[in-house]
């Protein structure tokens, strides 16, 4: 019996275990980076603007330098400063000065930035559900686990 991933390549044979979690990794990662891609772009922010939110809705009210969002995002984006600009012209965040150094931009998210993650965040967790919801708990930890020692340093 084929397993689901490569079944659903084509692939007919794995030249080793690594290498068929390697490719269930990024098979599976591509999936749920789409899903959520669907999800978000239904409220007219993709993943990475969605994140960005998300981000700064964790420090509200007061709000990060771009350098601080752009250490904190799941995906890195190559141009923060223009992914802010979009954001600042729909309205979701502000930017003003930090008051220690006033060369430093601080974004913040708005009312109407946390309002639409309040739209937003029951279409990802829909996603979260259909991918990681699947496995039990104790499964869940353990994938949880694997990914820390993935991306370890």
């Amino acid at each position: 019996m084929r397993a689901i991933v490569q079944s659903q390549i084509k692939q007919r044979a794995f030249k080793s275990p690594a290498e068929a979690a390697f490719v269930g990794l990024l098979f599976v990662g591509n999936k749920i980076l789409q899903r959520l891609e669907d999800a978000c772009a239904s409220h007219g922010l993709t993943h990475t603007q969605y994140n960005v939110l998300r981000i700064l809705r964790g420090v509200y009210p007061e709000g990060h330098p771009r350098c601080e969002v752009a250490e904190r995002l799941v995906t890195r984006a190559p141009d923060v400063t223009r992914l802010l600009d979009r954001l600042e012209r729909q309205g979701l965040i502000e930017r003003g000065w930090s008051k220690e150094n006033r060369r430093l931009s601080i974004a913040k998210i708005t009312f109407k930035g946390l309002a639409l993650l309040k739209e937003v965040d029951p279409d990802v967790k829909a996603v979260e559900d259909e991918t990681v919801g699947k496995l039990s708990v104790s499964d869940q930890n353990a994938l949880a686990r694997m990914c820390d020692r993935m991306a370890g340093e």
